[in-house]
């Protein structure tokens, strides 16, 4: 549980300490007192304002380059990665292909649990194509 002091309170909300002190006498923000010191818990505070704070926002950004591929190869890749995402909210991918080195990158951003679903694929779909014998037609 995350506590806060009526110094923080004030800070979140923008108010004088001292109109968070008389909200914790009158009653109207609950708190603990602790020695001469008080607590709002969270839960509290979001009682409160009437709203609880907004949760951390979390994205991970990960880079897949693969070495050796074709054209075709490249095509299948990307097309399955972007197509696979389009229903995901906050996932993107972009893909990059050089002909010339037959160098492919991938670059996903998103929420992790499905930026590694991505990468789970991706893993997938090479592991099968190397099982098909490397054959990328």
């Amino acid at each position: 549980m995350e506590w806060h002091s009526p110094e923080q309170v004030a800070g979140l909300l923008g108010l004088h300490v001292r109109t968070v002190r008389g909200y914790i006498r009158d009653g109207r923000l609950p708190a603990v007192r602790i020695g001469k010191q008080y607590r709002i818990a969270q839960r509290d505070l979001d009682a409160f304002t009437g709203s609880p704070r907004a949760a951390a926002s979390v994205h991970v950004t990960a880079v897949v380059e693969l070495d050796d591929v074709t054209a075709q190869l490249a095509d299948r890749v990307s097309t399955l990665v972007v197509a696979g995402v389009q229903q995901v909210r906050g996932l993107r991918v972009q893909s990059v292909y050089d002909a010339s080195r037959g160098h492919l990158k991938l670059i996903v951003l998103g929420p992790p649990a499905a930026a590694a679903d991505v990468l789970i694929t991706i893993d997938g779909f090479l592991a099968a194509v190397a099982g098909e014998g490397g054959s990328d037609d």
